[in-house]
């Protein structure tokens, strides 16, 4: 047990599955920021919600009618913003706790990350903005969808291309 305590405290000489533990818990945080300034920018900025959003619903909020079309759009920026928050967020965990830096230079693998993250975002924001122009579906619905696809992707390319395994 003190071993396995031990692996949380710093960075390096994980086991595999409590990397991934600490992954999934800077995940966590990282995207708690990204939802957290995507709604925000979403109600007050950008509107992105309809009516039926769950968001909305939940909150008893009443907010502006915009098209499919508007809605795809501003959700997308909404995300590019709050991406730009909880990205950083996630590198200075993943370089504090979670990875062992050192496979690159500092500012290559700063630039990596950041590179990684927005094809994942890319990636996501498309698949977001597709599903609400196309299909009417729910902000939250879409925003689900582009969140496990860009954690997926994230993972995957950190964990073998930027940081040493």
């Amino acid at each position: 047990m003190k071993h396995i305590l031990i692996q949380f405290k710093g960075n390096e000489n994980h086991t595999p599955l409590i990397q991934f533990i600490k992954y999934g818990i800077a995940g966590v945080l990282a995207t708690l920021v990204h939802i957290t300034l995507f709604y925000l920018m979403a109600l007050q900025l950008l509107p992105a919600l309809n009516q039926h959003d769950v968001i909305a619903s939940l909150l008893h909020l009443t907010v502006p009618e915009v098209s499919h079309a508007i809605r795809a759009r501003n959700s997308m920026i909404d995300n590019a913003v709050a991406f730009l928050f909880s990205n950083l967020t996630a590198y200075i965990l993943n370089i504090i706790w979670v990875f062992e830096r050192g496979r690159h230079h500092p500012v290559l693998e700063f630039l990596f990350f950041f590179g990684v993250s927005g094809i994942s975002i890319v990636i996501g924001s498309s698949l977001m903005g597709f599903l609400i122009h196309s299909f009417g579906m729910t902000t939250t619905s879409a925003f689900s969808a582009n969140i496990i696809v860009s954690l997926m992707i994230n993972f995957f390319l950190r964990k073998h291309v930027i940081f040493k395994d």
